[in-house]
Protein backbone atom coordinates (compact mmCIF):
# COMPACT_ATOMS: atom_id res chain seq x y z
CA UNK A 1 0.00 0.00 0.00
CA UNK A 2 1.49 3.37 -0.97
CA UNK A 3 1.27 6.60 1.05
CA UNK A 4 -1.81 7.89 -0.80
CA UNK A 5 -3.69 4.61 -0.33
CA UNK A 6 -2.83 4.57 3.37
CA UNK A 7 -3.93 8.21 3.69
CA UNK A 8 -7.27 7.74 1.92
CA UNK A 9 -8.03 4.49 3.75
CA UNK A 10 -7.59 6.45 6.98
CA UNK A 11 -9.39 9.71 6.17
CA UNK A 12 -12.36 8.58 4.03
CA UNK A 13 -14.07 6.69 6.89
CA UNK A 14 -13.49 9.74 9.12
CA UNK A 15 -15.05 12.06 6.53
CA UNK A 16 -18.04 9.74 6.20
CA UNK A 17 -18.46 9.57 10.00
CA UNK A 18 -18.23 13.38 10.12
CA UNK A 19 -21.00 13.92 7.57
CA UNK A 20 -23.30 11.20 8.89
CA UNK A 21 -22.90 12.64 12.38
CA UNK A 22 -23.63 16.16 11.17
CA UNK A 23 -26.71 14.95 9.27
CA UNK A 24 -27.90 13.27 12.48
CA UNK A 25 -27.46 16.50 14.44
CA UNK A 26 -24.25 15.32 16.15
CA UNK A 27 -21.37 17.80 15.95
CA UNK A 28 -19.01 15.46 17.85
CA UNK A 29 -17.42 13.63 14.89
CA UNK A 30 -16.78 16.92 13.11
CA UNK A 31 -15.14 18.47 16.16
CA UNK A 32 -12.89 15.41 16.56
CA UNK A 33 -11.89 15.46 12.87
CA UNK A 34 -11.09 19.16 12.57
CA UNK A 35 -7.85 20.64 13.85
CA UNK A 36 -8.18 22.78 16.97
CA UNK A 37 -5.14 24.73 15.76
CA UNK A 38 -5.26 27.79 13.54
CA UNK A 39 -5.35 28.36 10.68
CA UNK A 40 -8.63 26.61 9.79
CA UNK A 41 -10.95 27.68 6.98
CA UNK A 42 -14.34 26.68 5.63
CA UNK A 43 -15.80 27.56 2.25
CA UNK A 44 -18.93 25.47 2.56
CA UNK A 45 -21.74 24.95 0.10
CA UNK A 46 -24.02 26.76 2.53
CA UNK A 47 -21.89 28.64 5.06
CA UNK A 48 -18.28 29.81 5.37
CA UNK A 49 -15.86 30.94 8.04
CA UNK A 50 -12.25 31.49 9.01
CA UNK A 51 -10.90 30.61 12.44
CA UNK A 52 -12.75 28.92 15.27
CA UNK A 53 -14.66 32.05 16.30
CA UNK A 54 -16.50 31.83 12.96
CA UNK A 55 -16.35 28.12 12.15
CA UNK A 56 -17.55 26.75 15.52
CA UNK A 57 -20.96 28.47 15.31
CA UNK A 58 -21.31 27.44 11.64
CA UNK A 59 -20.82 23.77 12.56
CA UNK A 60 -23.36 24.05 15.39
CA UNK A 61 -25.91 25.70 13.08
CA UNK A 62 -25.45 22.99 10.44
CA UNK A 63 -25.80 20.17 12.97
CA UNK A 64 -28.95 21.77 14.39
CA UNK A 65 -30.52 22.03 10.93
CA UNK A 66 -30.14 18.39 9.86
CA UNK A 67 -32.54 15.79 11.21
CA UNK A 68 -31.43 12.48 9.75
CA UNK A 69 -28.77 10.77 7.64
CA UNK A 70 -29.62 8.00 5.24
CA UNK A 71 -26.28 7.63 3.47
CA UNK A 72 -23.00 9.29 2.50
CA UNK A 73 -20.45 8.05 -0.04
CA UNK A 74 -17.40 9.50 -1.75
CA UNK A 75 -16.27 9.29 -5.36
CA UNK A 76 -12.60 10.25 -5.03
CA UNK A 77 -11.32 12.18 -8.04
CA UNK A 78 -7.82 12.84 -6.69
CA UNK A 79 -5.89 12.53 -3.46
CA UNK A 80 -2.36 13.21 -2.40
CA UNK A 81 -0.07 13.32 0.57
CA UNK A 82 3.29 14.95 1.15
CA UNK A 83 4.83 14.95 4.58
CA UNK A 84 2.27 16.26 7.06
CA UNK A 85 -0.19 17.62 4.47
CA UNK A 86 -2.77 15.70 2.47
CA UNK A 87 -5.83 16.40 0.37
CA UNK A 88 -8.89 14.69 -1.03
CA UNK A 89 -10.89 15.95 -4.01
CA UNK A 90 -14.18 14.08 -4.29
CA UNK A 91 -17.85 14.11 -5.03
CA UNK A 92 -19.69 13.75 -1.72
CA UNK A 93 -23.03 12.00 -2.33
CA UNK A 94 -25.50 12.26 0.54
CA UNK A 95 -29.09 11.49 1.36
CA UNK A 96 -30.21 13.45 4.40
CA UNK A 97 -33.20 15.18 5.95
CA UNK A 98 -33.22 18.70 7.26
CA UNK A 99 -35.64 20.66 9.42
CA UNK A 100 -37.74 17.50 9.93
CA UNK A 101 -38.46 17.10 6.20
CA UNK A 102 -38.12 14.11 3.96
CA UNK A 103 -34.61 12.90 3.05
CA UNK A 104 -33.17 14.52 -0.06
CA UNK A 105 -30.35 13.38 -2.31
CA UNK A 106 -27.59 15.85 -3.02
CA UNK A 107 -24.01 15.85 -4.25
CA UNK A 108 -21.24 18.31 -3.47
CA UNK A 109 -17.92 18.87 -5.17
CA UNK A 110 -15.48 18.75 -2.30
CA UNK A 111 -11.86 19.57 -1.57
CA UNK A 112 -10.60 18.78 1.93
CA UNK A 113 -7.10 19.59 3.17
CA UNK A 114 -5.62 17.70 6.10
CA UNK A 115 -2.65 18.38 8.36
CA UNK A 116 -1.06 15.63 10.43
CA UNK A 117 -0.99 16.67 14.08
CA UNK A 118 0.40 14.41 16.78
CA UNK A 119 0.14 11.45 14.43
CA UNK A 120 -3.50 12.05 13.41
CA UNK A 121 -4.95 13.57 10.24
CA UNK A 122 -6.99 16.69 11.01
CA UNK A 123 -9.03 18.81 8.62
CA UNK A 124 -7.77 22.37 8.24
CA UNK A 125 -9.80 23.40 5.19
CA UNK A 126 -12.98 22.30 3.45
CA UNK A 127 -14.36 23.74 0.25
CA UNK A 128 -17.64 22.42 -1.10
CA UNK A 129 -20.13 23.56 -3.69
CA UNK A 130 -23.23 22.05 -5.31
CA UNK A 131 -22.45 19.52 -8.03
CA UNK A 132 -25.78 19.80 -9.84
CA UNK A 133 -29.19 21.45 -9.88
CA UNK A 134 -30.62 18.96 -7.37
CA UNK A 135 -27.98 20.02 -4.85
CA UNK A 136 -28.65 23.71 -5.59
CA UNK A 137 -32.37 23.16 -5.04
CA UNK A 138 -31.78 21.30 -1.78
CA UNK A 139 -29.53 24.08 -0.49
CA UNK A 140 -32.04 26.73 -1.56
CA UNK A 141 -34.75 24.89 0.38
CA UNK A 142 -32.50 24.86 3.46
CA UNK A 143 -31.96 28.64 3.30
CA UNK A 144 -34.57 29.56 5.89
Amino acid sequence: MDDVDAFTSTVLPLLREDIIGLHNGDIGPRMRLWSPNEPVTLLGAELAGRGWAEIGPVFKRLADSFTGSVSCAYDVLAAGVSGDLGYVVAIENSVAASYGGEPETYSLRLTTIFRREEGEWKVVHRHADPKDQAARNMLANRAR
